[in-house]
């Protein structure tokens, strides 16, 4: 009988299947338990070995949990709208449904390629997910709810006084009764008071624009991250820099109308929030800093000489330095500057703000080196000595940040500082005022202590404290200010002009939106003939010819048919990737309900997410909106818990091991047919025995190579270009190159008939033959990246589960290190996890069969044993995988030194490991004599008694040289252990005859006989 993974994996996985071993019940008398991965996004290129790092320690920490007693739901489904899929449909020609569709399920391409398919690939891998309730957010019956949940949004309102999310009917009711004037929400800024008598006249389409104002949801005209190459708005983690991450195509700012969602009205609560969940503090610090918390206060300065009276409004943390305000700086996307901007600075303050407008707020943020602005001609007058300050506009501003204007104090802030020298003597930049009792000759005073003010009116004398709290009351008393609490987080911009997104389920009557009723969901995507946006700009849904909504039949119908009267235009934008990731773990728990997104009853037993694994680079995405929308669904009564996910653990990143090959850059041009030479890595990187030589031309370079010179100009390998090779295409063990295979690859086309200089110095070339190589090679250079297609280093499990097995490639990626460190895959070193389970294998059966006994352990087995249980729980608990598998290495090389071959220790065992290794330990279970699956059955207990030694291997010595060692029970008195010693024939042998001067024994440590 032999271990054959193959065979043994493809039986499990069936039974599994068939029996729907890890489906979990929404009511059980079990304790519950939710273990959540991030799901993927099914792309084309499929998993490679990096992928299931996270999955396998979730499947690890699940199986676990089930032996434990637990009712364990472990989920998977897919987030499968989304960008990559429209942009692969605009250059093939397919549909994004249909690619997503292969992608996840497998099959051929409208292009020819075989995709494994997701599915396919994370089943080979043994997972034990609950495929019953997977989830596609790309799903109709999916993105139904989501739609529904966008209109809860767009019905309700932050009462901050309440401190929660309500129904925008209680709003109404206090319109109607008393108006707007007390009432504390969070809204847009500067709306107009109203009574209710005034609401109450007011005509439909009033109020509706005024609800706009106050809704959780809203359309409003933002500043937006706009890519005319993607023809769609862009998030701030969507661009590189300055750049799209997808295609690399450039963004600019730009103003647009678009929904966005009021994540800033629970700014307060998703900070306060942190402190309740077992998060790690990295995570925790990055949403800190992205909600972004001052304190501070509000100030207004009003415009000089403006037609219309304007003020400039400014959040500033620092009030005691307002003596000190010697500019002020404006985004250049602030809506004043166009009114406030001179004549004479017309021309200077739109070329600036054009050149800006092609920078990312991110980029922007970054760049603390570049100084840029313009001074608009206009001047604001200081609240309290009343004299013009020159106002600028500035791309260190941003709009969306606080108001989009900074008061100026150069005197106590760097970036002010820089600004102020850099335009020093340039009209509209006057001299830098120094309000601080500190020399600020060479840079800027940023303490908040050690310092009183001077040239500061009525604060001069007072530190930070005093000043900030005399300077806010008396802004107050005149009206130019108040105390502020301000945050940087910004509402989030919830429009994509893109296709393969959910669509709204808006419709519009004279410009205002409306809600479709639940009634009629899903609203689904229409058919398109072009996924680009139209030729007048609108998104790719302006290109469907079905897409208005007929009020009277409650139904889409064609666009040719809208009136305005009964049929109305639809939203053509669609959603954000992230809104069907925001609220995915909850349809988990009820998947196929169909009236709602999940029961009351199963969203009250499993309540939230136990253990959550993912990325890291969803800190400010995606963790942040689940938080918000988890938080807005508890308000309104639909959640049963505050926060989604109770514990979070970042997986880190399996990176791959690149080859290159090094083009030489200087090779020979013969007309157009310029030769491609590739120099093989261990040459170039050779000490150099030629002081400075220069080399320009394949003769030179032969020359040198004959001599045994090496390459000495190798300033920023500006000579040798690496290019990435695939793997396919070297042997992973001796790097070498397989010159044929490379040159016949499709991707290597251009180097068919390439040039070699090999390890000896020979050239290979387009007339060598392999054999003809005289022992030279082609060494390629190795690297460690992260594993990516596009770098042709990815490893995919297909391969590893066909060669290896599941169970040694789960054993492997746990062993490869820590979970939340980054590590290097290397394929070399798979083979000894996979001889360890040939050798566990070897406890149970033979090549007769199975070799089980029923006969006593002794006492070595079970130490081995229960050291096992103790360490394999208390690393599972502490998700320190990689010591677990460790751990099973030694207990199964002690076992077979052992030759233990008893049913009471390879029960046990076989549990121990299933977590692990689940394929090979339900075969081991099955071969004991089990019907059932292991997957349930009791974790062992570990048994303190079998750790505690009762016996103590004592090293005899003699005049302080150890001679022999003696095992001896723990329990005896130094006199029993001196009487069985001195009767010893090694001691008899060695005293020969003498009497010992003293005997020195420390029970359980020493035994030393003296003279």
């Amino acid at each position: 009988m032999k271990y054959n993974p193959n065979e043994i994996e493809a039986k499990w996985q069936k039974y599994w299947a068939e029996n729907q071993t890890f489906a979990a019940q929404n009511n059980s008398d079990k304790p519950k338990h939710y273990v959540l991965d991030m799901f993927p996004y099914p792309s084309g290129a499929g998993l490679h070995v990096g992928h299931p790092l996270g999955y396998i320690a979730s499947d690890v920490y699940s199986r676990y949990k089930r032996h434990q007693g637990f009712n364990v739901l472990h989920p998977m489904g897919y987030d499968s709208f989304g960008l990559p899929a429209e942009q692969y449909a605009i250059q093939t020609g397919q549909r994004p449904e249909d690619t997503t569709s292969v992608n996840i399920d497998g099959g051929v391409d409208k292009e020819g390629n075989q995709i494994a398919g997701y599915r396919k690939q994370l089943d080979k891998i043994g997972f034990s997910f609950d495929w019953s309730r997977e989830v596609r957010t790309s799903n109709p019956d999916y993105y139904k709810h989501t739609q529904w949940i966008f209109i809860q949004l767009f019905n309700s309102w932050y009462n901050k006084k309440a401190d929660k999310a309500e129904d925008i009917s209680t709003l109404i009711t206090v319109f109607e009764k008393e108006g707007n004037a007390n009432v504390n929400a969070v809204c847009d800024d500067n709306i107009a008071p109203f009574s209710a008598a005034e609401w109450n006249a007011f005509s439909s389409e009033e109020q509706q624009k005024i609800l706009l104002q106050y809704r959780l949801t809203y359309l409003a005209e933002t500043e937006v991250n706009w890519c005319p190459g993607l023809g769609t708005v862009l998030a701030n983690d969507e661009i590189v820099n300055g750049v799209s991450e997808r295609g690399g195509f450039p963004v600019i700012r730009k103003k647009m109308t678009q929904w966005s969602m009021r994540i800033s009205a629970y700014a307060e609560r998703l900070l306060q929030g942190l402190d309740t969940i077992d998060w790690t503090e990295s995570i925790k610090e990055s949403q800190r800093n992205w909600i972004g918390k001052s304190v501070g206060a509000m100030v207004s300065f009003n415009v000089i000489a403006s037609e219309t009276k304007q003020s400039i409004e400014v959040f500033t943390t620092r009030p005691d330095t307002i003596f000190g305000v010697t500019f002020m700086t404006l985004a250049p996307e602030h809506e004043l500057v166009a009114q406030i901007t001179t004549p004479e600075q017309k021309q200077a303050v739109e070329e600036y703000i054009e050149k800006t407008a092609k920078r990312s707020e991110r980029e922007r943020m970054a760049d603390v080196k570049t100084i840029s602005g313009v001074f608009t001609g206009a001047f604001a007058e200081h609240p309290f000595t009343k004299e013009p300050i020159p106002v600028w506009i500035g791309d260190y501003v941003l709009a969306g940040y606080g108001t989009g204007a900074v008061m100026a104090v150069p005197c106590g802030d760097e970036r002010d500082y820089a600004f102020a020298n850099f335009f020093k003597g340039q009209n509209g930049m006057p001299a830098i005022k120094n309000i601080f009792n500190k020399d600020i000759s060479e840079a800027a005073y940023g303490e908040k202590g050690g310092f009183e003010l001077v040239d500061s009116d009525f604060l001069n004398g007072l530190g930070y404290k005093e000043g900030t709290k005399k300077v806010i009351e008396a802004l107050e008393k005149i009206g130019a200010g108040k105390a502020k609490v301000n945050y940087r987080l910004r509402d989030a911009v919830f429009s994509r002009q893109r296709y393969w997104g959910e669509p709204f389920p808006v419709y519009y009557v004279n410009g205002l939106p409306q809600m479709i009723d639940k009634k009629h969901l899903p609203i689904v995507l229409p058919e398109v003939e072009k996924y680009l946006p139209t030729e007048d700009g609108q998104p790719p849904l302006g290109n469907a010819t079905t897409w208005a909504w007929d009020v009277e039949k409650s139904e889409v119908v064609s666009c040719e048919l809208i009136d305005n009267v009964n049929i109305f235009p639809l939203e053509l934008n669609t959603m954000p990737g992230w809104a069907g990731s925001s609220w995915y773990w909850m349809r988990y728990m009820d998947a196929h309900n169909e009236n709602e997104f999940a029961s009351q009853d199963a969203l009250k037993y499993w309540e939230s997410v136990d253990l959550y694994i993912g990325g890291s680079e969803h800190a400010t995405g995606h963790l942040l909106y689940s938080r918000f929308w988890n938080k807005f669904l508890k308000d309104r009564g639909y959640a049963p818990t505050e926060e989604p996910f109770k514990k979070l653990i970042n997986q880190g990143m399996i990176l791959g091991m690149s080859a290159f090959v090094y083009r030489w850059e200087y090779g020979v041009n013969e007309g157009e047919n310029r030769k491609t030479i590739f120099i093989s890595k261990n040459i170039i990187d050779m000490s150099i025995k030629a002081e400075s030589m220069l080399i320009n031309d394949v003769e030179s370079l032969k020359k040198i190579i004959a001599n045994q010179f090496i390459i000495s100009d190798r300033t920023s390998w500006s000579h040798f270009t690496p290019i990435h090779v695939d793997l396919s295409c070297i042997n992973d063990v001796t790097n070498e190159l397989d010159i044929e295979k490379f040159k016949s690859y499709p991707l290597y086309s251009d180097y068919a008939n390439a040039e070699f200089i090999l390890e000896n110095g020979e050239l290979y070339d387009a007339n060598s033959s392999p054999s003809g190589r005289s022992g030279g090679a082609y060494i390629v250079g190795r690297e460690i990246e992260k594993m990516s297609k596009s770098k042709y280093n990815v490893v995919t499990p297909d391969l590893i589960c066909a060669e290896y097995g599941a169970d040694t490639l789960r054993l492997y990626e746990m062993f490869l290190g820590p979970l939340e460190q980054a590590k290097p895959w290397n394929t070399a070193g798979i083979s000894g996890v996979f001889g360890f389970l040939k050798k566990l294998c070897r406890l149970y059966f033979d090549d007769n069969g199975l070799i089980v006994t029923d006969n006593e352990p002794t006492k070595d087995n079970l130490k081995s044993l229960h050291k096992t249980i103790k360490k394999v729980a208390e690393d599972i608990e502490s998700f320190s995988f990689n010591t677990s598998v460790s751990q099973f290495m030694i207990c199964v090389n002690e076992l077979s030194t052992q030759n233990c071959h008893e049913r009471a220790i390879l029960e046990p065992l076989a549990i121990l490991i299933s977590p692990y290794a689940p394929h090979i330990a339900e075969e081991l279970w099955s071969l004991l004599g089990h019907s059932d699956s292991i997957a349930t059955v009791a974790f062992p207990e570990f048994e303190p008694a079998h750790l505690v030694e009762s016996s103590k291997e004592y090293p005899v010595s003699f005049n302080g040289k150890m001679r022999f060692t003696i095992e001896l029970p723990l329990d005896l008195t130094k006199e029993q252990i001196e009487a069985i010693v001195m009767k010893d024939e090694r001691t008899l042998r060695q005293l020969d005859g003498r009497t010992p001067n003293k005997v020195i024994i420390v029970p359980g440590k020493i035994i030393n006989l003296v003279g």
